[in-house]
């Protein structure tokens, strides 16, 4: 059992690199952002995230365990490839830009849901009721994060396409 609850904290340790890492990378997202929502969603989701660190830390507390950040590779090659999209979306169409940011976004979101979904499950498993429930909140968060980002993609699509379709007909 003990081996196993280490693996639960290691991957909160590995969870925890990439929170923080987001906490910085989120408000470049939002400022790289060019649909109001859009630039809303990211800045509310900072706000999340900063709570999602408290909550890891406050798992680690009830698993008697330093809340000690282990390097998250996952996370740095996909803030590094968000810093490539705000990048590249400065010579792109406002909607395409964004709907660029927007796919960066989900491939991180993505990435939390499945960390958090399986460290739930092996909290609930290990008998870890508090620490499961704090990794399920933030799921849920993640989540609805993800969904939020979907909702915002197909106007902003529309406006893409529009626009391709002007440049089409000018030509």
């Amino acid at each position: 059992m003990q081996s196993l609850k280490d693996l639960l904290i290691e991957e909160m340790q590995d969870l925890l690199h990439a929170e923080t890492q987001l906490v910085a990378a989120l408000p470049k997202m939002a400022k790289a952002a060019h649909d109001p929502k859009l630039k809303t969603a990211f800045q509310n989701h900072l706000e999340e995230t900063k709570v999602h660190v408290e909550r890891l830390k406050q798992g680690f507390e009830l698993l008697g365990a330093k809340a000690k950040a282990k390097p998250c590779k996952a996370m740095l090659g996909l803030v590094e490839e968000g810093k490539e999209t705000i990048e590249e979306g400065k010579e792109k169409d406002e909607s395409a830009a964004d709907l660029a940011l927007i796919v960066a976004a989900q491939k991180v979101e993505h990435y939390e849901m499945s960390g958090y979904g399986s460290l739930h499950s092996f909290a609930e498993q290990l008998g870890e009721k508090k620490v499961a429930k704090l990794l399920a909140q933030t799921l849920s968060e993640e989540e609805k994060a993800d969904s939020l980002l979907g909702k915002i993609s197909p106007p902003l699509m529309k406006r893409a396409m529009s626009g391709d379709m002007a440049m089409a007909a000018a030509e």
